[in-house]
């Protein structure tokens, strides 16, 4: 029998009678914004449930496991990936400060796997373990929605059990898409990319968002030959395009094969690997070929359109209103399953205001301005704000731009070639910074601060008041005192 909840704002009527359900809130998906969801809402005084497929690093229709894609098999070992990519550069640089290394630098792909596969091992305990002390009950097998209040969980040995509950969130988040090219089966995701038993020496990379610049850099930093393919002139379709052109420079200086205005055709196996053929009649072998073309949200299992929830039509993800409700009552959803901002951070966010919403009785909206974000090619870009062209599509006086192209210290003395990049977009009228973006080492610790000054309104003027910590990057969005450009403001279109 459920407890009676805590009247959930002006989500409940007070005085209604109450229905008894197995639980006041059963969530669908236990990855990071269904963990904190369910925790946050156990901790406003609900009986909460929640199931999550077995785990496995590779996901599918039938495994997955608790901590989701960021923990198991996204944000966390990509990190991870990353800085093992960066100590080979690192190395080779440490001989001009001193450093006397032997002549070969071995690198051992499957250590590196091992402690990968182990801390994310280590990471699913202990989100277990934070649901089972928030007192969630954890169910291990697949979930479905059967009614409103209803949900349906197939256990592992195929046992269905079907639980009421008064709320109902889906929180399955997103899987990777292949595009449906010939040969296609050939191919892996990023899912299989963490978890390769060898490292490739040849790769190509169908894409031009973060999964495939990041894994350019990871392969090429660990010696492999990557060709990166992508539709449009520049990678990262959606960023400022002056940082895409940095980020594009940095790639191909640090020996990625750029293919722009490129896309794939088909893909044939062969005794030397893989061959893949290009929309311009190229031929490139390659051990791997990594489709890194987006992402689609997890709902064709959910059964959500047989009780009445609204999907995209196109993306299949479940349409939401601006707390995170479905047009079903009772059934929610947060997290990249609804395709608002697909950010690890967000779906934290809107799995915290939802359980404030409904258990905590405070409805509260989030905020989806000003969210920083980062892409970890090396060296990683990172950005808060709008870009220079969002800010003269949407603002409505002048636009000041402020940047600053420099040599890190640490460049230097190592002799590597390659710029920093910083840039400020500054409203002409009130003088408020409008959006901040940086190409370079250290730029996602570095745009964390920058975001809180963003989303407290800071202007330039206050920027320039602020002193700098020297020696270092950082200090550069403090001493940016020459406007680079400045743009008028659109003349707005008469009708004649």
């Amino acid at each position: 029998m459920a407890r009676k909840m805590l009247i959930d704002g002006e989500l409940d009527k007070p005085n209604e009678q109450e229905a008894q359900y197995d639980f006041d809130l059963f969530v669908i998906g236990a990855g990071s914004g269904g963990v904190r969801a369910s925790r946050f809402s156990a901790q406003y005084g609900a009986k909460v449930g929640i199931c999550e497929l077995p785990f496995h690093p590779i996901s599918s229709e039938v495994v997955g496991g608790v901590g989701g894609t960021c923990v198991i098999r996204g944000c966390v070992p990509k990190k991870i990936l990353v800085y093992g990519a960066s100590f080979g550069p690192e190395l080779e640089e440490a001989r001009s400060y001193g450093w006397e290394l032997n002549e070969r630098v071995d690198f051992n792909w499957k250590t590196l796997l091992q402690k990968k596969t182990a801390e994310i091992v280590r990471l699913n305990g202990i989100y277990k373990r934070l649901l089972a002390n928030a007192g969630v009950k954890l169910f291990e097998g697949e979930g479905r929605v059967v009614g409103p209040n209803e949900v349906e969980v197939i256990q592992l040995d195929g046992t269905k059990i079907t639980y009421s509950a008064k709320h109902i969130l889906i929180a399955t988040g997103s899987r990777a898409q292949r595009p449906p090219i010939p040969g296609q089966e050939l191919a892996i995701t990023s899912d299989e990319a963490l978890s390769l038993e060898e490292l490739p020496k040849r790769a190509v990379i169908l894409g031009g968002g973060y999964i495939a610049v990041e894994f350019a850099s990871i392969w090429r930093g660990m010696g492999a030959t990557v060709e990166l393919c992508f539709r449009k002139e520049l990678p990262l379709r959606g960023f400022d395009d002056e940082m895409r052109a940095v980020v594009a420079r940095n790639l191909e200086g640090r020996g990625i094969n750029m293919h722009p205005r490129t896309s794939l055709t088909e893909l044939v196996k062969t005794e030397d690997g893989i061959r893949v053929r290009t929309d311009h009649g190229e031929e490139i072998t390659a051990d791997v070929v990594l489709f890194a073309t987006g992402r689609a949200p997890n709902t064709k299992r959910l059964n959500l359109e047989s009780v009445g929830v609204e999907l995209d039509k196109t993306t299949g993800a479940v349409k939401v209103d601006d707390y995170s409700r479905t047009n079903v009552p009772s059934i929610w959803a947060i997290g990249d399953v609804t395709n608002r901002m697909n950010l690890t951070p967000v779906a934290l966010m809107e799995g915290t205001y939802f359980a404030k919403t409904v258990f905590g009785g405070q409805p509260t909206k989030l905020d989806y301005s000003n969210i920083p974000y980062a892409v970890f090619c090396i060296p990683p870009l990172s950005v808060v704000g709008l870009s220079e062209e969002q800010a003269i599509e949407e603002a409505n006086g002048d636009i000041s731009v402020f940047t600053s192209t420099f040599n890190p210290m640490k460049n230097t003395i190592s002799g590597r070639q390659e710029k920093t990049v910083m840039k400020l977009v500054v409203d002409g009228e009130t003088d408020k910074v409008l959006g901040a973006s940086m190409c370079g080492p250290d730029a996602p610790e570095i745009m964390q601060g920058i975001a809180i000054a963003l989303k407290c309104g800071a202007t330039k003027a206050q920027f320039d008041s602020t002193v700098g910590i020297h020696p270092s990057s950082a200090e550069e969005f403090v001493t940016m005192r020459s406007v680079t450009r400045q743009i008028p403001a659109r003349k707005p279109t008469t009708s004649t």
